[in-house]
């Protein structure tokens, strides 16, 4: 019998050989094979537990992300009600017309300007690969007809043409600065400096053909690409988001945008590029 020797059991009573063989055939009698349907149905009953598990894991898993992706909508939203608090939509009123118009349905690129002239007037006459010209009386009137690859071509013409020369004709400086200080702007151009004091912030707009803003500081109009920092200082940052509103034709998601860059720098402050 199991766990006795020979001599043991020479030395116990036949009671109590009859209890150990007894206790070693109820052992042998429970016995199951590993391949029996009991011990099949163990497993897979164990398997099944498993499996449950991990789906129960899963499902968690899927609530833990649906839960954060939902929180994380919310909290756009509540973003993005606040914001909307910070711009007032102003439909485009169209009486700043143009001479010689052309329709800009079909894209043909820019490959000059000159100034024109017409009595008091003058104009940005803008000249296209398909020779067609459009005028435009006003800065602002361009913008709202251009994009943003306009703005980058014509920005290479000044550039090229005022490279050994400085601009003497008043529109040909207000082009040559405006464009400079949208795109090659440096934190010691003399424009910055006009924010010093306690300066107002008249008029905010967005030009979202072309992702350009719009800041007027007293007289001052800044032209600024809406992708990019540029180093206003809190105080006129500070008017731009609480005292005045961004005007837009409609909302936007560039409009969004561009107030989280100037919420950004005014916790964060200026970074230059």
């Amino acid at each position: 019998m199991a766990g006795f020797t020979h001599n043991q059991l020479k030395n116990k009573s036949f009671d109590e050989v009859q209890k150990a063989f007894d206790k070693t055939m109820s052992w042998i009698d429970s016995f199951v094979p590993i391949d029996s349907e009991v011990v099949k149905g163990s497993k897979d009953k164990a398997e099944g537990n498993e499996t449950r598990a991990e789906g129960s894991y899963k499902r968690a898993g899927e609530d833990l992300q649906q839960g954060s992706t939902k929180k994380q909508k919310m909290d756009d939203d509540k973003e993005k009600e606040e914001l909307k608090q910070c711009f007032e939509i102003v439909p485009d009123n169209r009486d700043d017309v143009t001479i010689d118009a052309t329709p800009l349905s079909v894209k043909i690129p820019i490959v000059d300007y000159k100034i024109y002239q017409e009595g008091k007037k003058s104009f940005f006459q803008i000249i296209r690969a398909d020779g067609k010209t459009k005028m435009y009386l006003t800065f602002s009137k361009m913008l709202k007809n251009f994009d943003k690859e306009d703005l980058e071509v014509l920005w290479r013409i000044v550039k090229a043409r005022f490279k050994k020369t400085e601009p003497v004709n008043y529109m040909d400086i207000f082009l040559h600065l405006n464009l400079k200080t949208m795109f090659k702007h440096h934190v010691e151009d003399s424009i910055w400096k006009n924010q010093q004091g306690l300066v107002k912030v008249l008029n905010w707009k967005l030009f979202d053909s072309c992702g350009v803003h719009c800041v007027t500081v007293q007289t001052i109009p800044y032209y600024l690409l809406v992708e990019k920092m540029y180093p206003l200082t809190k105080h006129t940052l500070h008017q731009m988001f609480n005292d005045v509103k961004i005007q837009v034709d409609y909302e936007s998601e560039m409009a969004y945008e561009l107030l989280r860059l100037v919420k950004k720098q005014l916790k964060e402050g200026y970074v230059p590029e």
